[in-house]
């Protein structure tokens, strides 16, 4: 599974030649006193207040590893018993430790995997919006399961975009157990790239599971690798759900990568600063490692981080706010020195339509979070509106973004070569540069080359050739095109007949 404890930093030029995976730690908002002082906070609030627990596998692996498990708990919301579990400090560095520090998302084609580790940086999409702006009408409307596929398509056409998270819900599947398998299923048949997203019960990740191990040839073949991973979430402030609790255990006795990510918004459900916010991410994470290790050592557990910030005005979640984006660095700071794969976010937008708002705001947080070493930054492409609606204009734009933050990454290269010391020289004052074998030899390299933004002068743009109408065209041709599957033909029939639940996408998209 590639998966180690004593995993390097890269070096970011060689990763950089393969498009994906560069290295950064440009932007540190953190210390490192300060991150020693948000660790041995994390690890107070854990031993001391602890975690609400409603999940009894979690219960009974927390109880088997030493922690603390109290019986007073009180019904939850979901009408079940718990515990309050306090987790001691040396269990929870037991469980960093024992955790992989470098997990490996593959794709099936092997040209897009994502190596989680150190400060190696990664794009993908997410969200599970319930609305996408319709590509024909521009109105929002219920997203279905021809949006799955829809997206699915176009993530595999976008350059900067190295995984696919399932980014929207199939509202004509009313059958809970039937919602993962179908998402899954139109995601794999429609992209090479690695396909990570949540789970809405057991039996339908059950179901995923199985359909996994027939696309990866069987389930040593999957554990190997894993071409597709799974989310649960860490309720904040600081409780574990039945459902989330056990799909967790699950995948993590199963051996396959969940990530274990938390949500906290600065002002309701953390504490209203983002020293805070930063504090209650890192430990409710920590946490959801300790409980992974906890039900089996070594497991691929993916450390979580999607806070942001509350609209004090309406107690509303905000996606846009750069703060969300400073909060997620300083949390990369933290799992960097946990020495634990991270999947944050950046990229999301407040904005209703693809305007400026809605580029300025993912450009300013993709930029941030990826400068600060973020491994695997997902919601990147696509969302607005609170995380609710995909824009397909949107992802196209923000491919173009995270393009363009990939270049900052690369930084500047500094030798000989570079520098041109000698041809300089050898040219001396008043000449140009244009016709030089050098510039030939490093004029594609050096530069990131926009497919949207328009770079003619104002008298020979054409009607239509501006970047958002780009983007509309690059839909439309995509949609154009006709589908063809990802997957080999026995393998789609030998699931099809599998999972008779799996539906045929509708007339959307």
């Amino acid at each position: 599974m590639n998966q180690s404890r004593h995993a390097g930093v890269p070096d970011a030029r060689r990763a950089g030649a393969a498009g994906a995976g560069l290295a950064a730690s440009l932007y540190r908002p953190l210390t490192e006193a300060d991150v020693r002082k948000v660790a041995d906070a994390a690890f107070a609030v854990l031993e001391k207040s602890g975690v609400a627990v409603y999940s009894p596998t979690a219960l009974a692996a927390f109880r088997a590893a030493g922690a603390e498990v109290s019986s007073s708990l009180s019904l939850g919301a979901e009408g079940r018993a718990g515990g309050v579990v306090r987790l001691p400090r040396a269990l929870v560095e037991d469980a960093v430790a024992s955790n992989p520090s470098s997990v490996t998302l593959y794709s099936r084609d092997g040209r897009s995997d994502a190596v989680l580790e150190a400060n190696r940086v990664y794009y993908g999409t997410g969200g599970t919006a319930i609305y996408v702006l319709d590509p024909d009408t521009g109105e929002r409307r219920r997203s279905t399961t021809a949006d799955v596929v829809l997206n699915a398509r176009l993530v595999d056409t976008l350059e900067h975009v190295h995984v696919f998270t399932i980014n929207v819900f199939p509202n004509d599947i009313t059958e809970k157990d039937e919602i993962d398998v179908n998402r899954f299923f139109h995601s794999l048949d429609n992209t090479t790239k690695h396909v990570m997203g949540g789970v809405y019960s057991m039996a339908g990740c059950r179901s995923v599971v199985e359909m996994a191990e027939m696309i990866a040839g069987g389930a040593e073949a999957l554990r190997a690798r894993p071409v597709v991973s799974f989310i649960t979430l860490i309720i904040s402030p600081f409780k574990v759900d039945r459902d989330y609790g056990e799909v967790t255990c699950y995948l993590a006795r199963e051996g396959l990568p969940v990530v274990v990510p938390t949500e906290p918004m600065c002002g309701t459900t953390a504490p209203i600063t983002l020293a805070g916010g930063v504090l209650v991410n890192t430990a409710e994470t920590l946490a959801g490692i300790a409980l992974v290790q906890c039900v089996r050592k070594g497991a691929p557990g993916i450390c979580g981080s999607v806070g942001s910030v509350s609209d004090l005005r309406t107690m509303g979640n905000l996606s846009g706010p750069i703060e969300r984006a400073m909060l997620n660095a300083a949390v990369a700071q933290m799992a960097q020195h946990f020495r634990l794969p991270l999947y944050s976010t950046a990229g999301t937008s407040d904005a209703k339509s693809v305007d400026v708002q809605a580029a300025y705001e993912s450009a300013m947080s993709n930029l941030l979070v990826a400068m600060s070493g973020a491994n695997y930054i997902h919601d990147a492409a696509g969302l607005l509106e609170f995380d609710l609606t995909v824009a397909y204009e949107k992802l196209v734009v923000d491919d173009e973004i995270l393009g363009m933050c990939q270049r900052v990454l690369r930084g500047i290269e500094v030798n000989d070569e570079t520098l041109a010391t000698d041809l300089l020289i050898r040219k001396g004052p008043g000449q140009d540069f244009l016709a030089e074998e050098h510039t030939v030899t490093h004029m594609r390299g050096e530069f990131f080359l926009p497919r949207l933004a328009s770079r003619d002068r104002r008298e020979r743009m054409k009607p239509g050739t501006d970047a958002l109408s780009r983007a509309k065209a690059f839909v439309r041709q995509v949609r154009e095109q006709a589908p063809q599957s990802r997957l080999s033909k026995d393998v789609r029939a030998q699931i099809l007949r599998t999972f008779p639940e799996i539906r045929s996408p509708g007339p959307h998209g």
